[in-house]
C-alpha cells in the first residue's frame, strides 16, 4: 500500500530537545481514510514513533490490512467505528467516541464508519516512526 508524501519539515518549530507542528490542515490519504498529517521521523527525527489525526468518511470502509511489528493505539474524537478483526475478519468491535482502541501487530482488520452522514476522527499513535511503510493487505 502506497501513500501520498507532504513534506512538513519546513512547519515544524525546531528547539532544544522539543518540536512543534502546529495546526495545519495538510492532509494525505490512504487505504480510504484521510489522515491530517501530525509527527514521524519524517519531519521530527523520531525513532519509534508516529502520530496524526485520521477522518473516516461517512459510509466509508478502510480495507482489511496487517500492521507489520508495531503496535498502534487510537483515540476515537468523533463518530462510530467497527472493527473486523483476527484471522478471517470474523471477530467484531464497535467503538464511539471517547473509546481507545490498541491494536497488537500482526491482527488484520478492517475499519468501517458505521454512519451515513457523520465521519469517524480519531487520533492515532504508531510505535513505528516510519508510519505507513510496515502495513500489509490481508486478503480474507
Amino acid at each position: 500500500m502506497t501513500v501520498e508524501t507532504v513534506d512538513l519539515r519546513r512547519h515544524i518549530e525546531r528547539g532544544e530537545g522539543i518540536h512543534v507542528l502546529r495546526s495545519h490542515q495538510e492532509q494525505r490519504e490512504w487505504n480510504g481514510i484521510r489522515y491530517r498529517i501530525g509527527l514521524s521521523g519524517k519531519n521530527v527525527g523520531s525513532r519509534e514513533l508516529s502520530m496524526n489525526v485520521a477522518t473516516i468518511p461517512p459510509g466509508a470502509i478502510a480495507r482489511a490490512h496487517i500492521h507489520v511489528d508495531f503496535e498502534v493505539m487510537l483515540f476515537i474524537l468523533s463518530g462510530r467505528v467497527r472493527h473486523l478483526y483476527g484471522p478471517g475478519l470474523t471477530e467484531t468491535v464497535d467503538n464511539e467516541a471517547g473509546d481507545f482502541i490498541f491494536i497488537e501487530p500482526g491482527v488484520p482488520h478492517e475499519v468501517h464508519n458505521l454512519s451515513d452522514e457523520e465521519p469517524v476522527v480519531a487520533v492515532v499513535a504508531r510505535s513505528d516512526a516510519r508510519e505507513w511503510e510496515n502495513i500489509i493487505a490481508y486478503e480474507v
